[in-house]
């Protein structure tokens, strides 16, 4: 990265330049008539949409779980997270396996998507920030807009879409939900 010289001043690597510039892949997806976009490192793998094993007193965005060679894991509907209504299971439905990261762990999580568009390079300077308005989520999900042949792709910024802790708080207060309900 960058060396101390001679004279004790820092030196930049033009090496570490090219790397900034170079672009990133994403896997795109499309959603509700929107195409969005994870970061392709973040992407374990695709599977055919299958047998999903709901789990009771789950928030509707919680589809259920899956054995994936023996793992369970949990699959989550990114239409119904997103505050829409749950996605309509088709022909092109496929669940994205995503590792996602804790302060120590990782975490497996499957994503419900209505189909696999392709994998794209956007270069860094093609990433416009994301809105703090007008997109039909919430602008902390949305890492960037990255430009593509004249149209947007949204970014997701899968470390708060998917954020383990804020999922396992929704889960509590679905069930503490679920209870209140059948004592009124």
């Amino acid at each position: 990265m960058s060396q101390i010289v001679a004279g004790g001043k820092r030196q930049v690597s033009a090496k570490t330049t090219a790397v900034d510039d170079s672009p990133q892949q994403y896997l795109t997806f499309s959603l509700g008539g929107e195409v969005f976009a994870l970061g392709i490192l973040n992407v374990k793998e695709i599977i055919e949409f299958g047998n999903v094993t709901e789990i009771p007193m789950m928030p509707a965005f919680i589809r259920g779980v899956i054995n994936l060679r023996g793992a369970v894991v949990p699959v989550i509907d990114l239409s119904a997270r997103f505050g829409g209504k749950s996605s309509t299971v088709s022909r092109r439905t496929c669940i994205v396996i995503v590792e996602v990261e804790n302060e120590d762990s990782k975490q497996d999580l499957g994503v419900i998507v209505d189909a696999v568009n392709e994998v794209l390079e956007i270069p860094r300077a093609e990433i416009e920030p994301a809105p703090s308005f007008g997109a039909k989520i919430r602008a902390d999900f949305i890492k960037g807009m990255g430009k593509v042949d004249g149209r947007f792709v949204i970014i997701l910024n899968v470390e708060r879409v998917l954020s383990t802790e804020e999922i396992a708080m929704l889960a509590r207060i679905g069930d503490d939900d679920g209870s209140t309900a059948t004592t009124e």
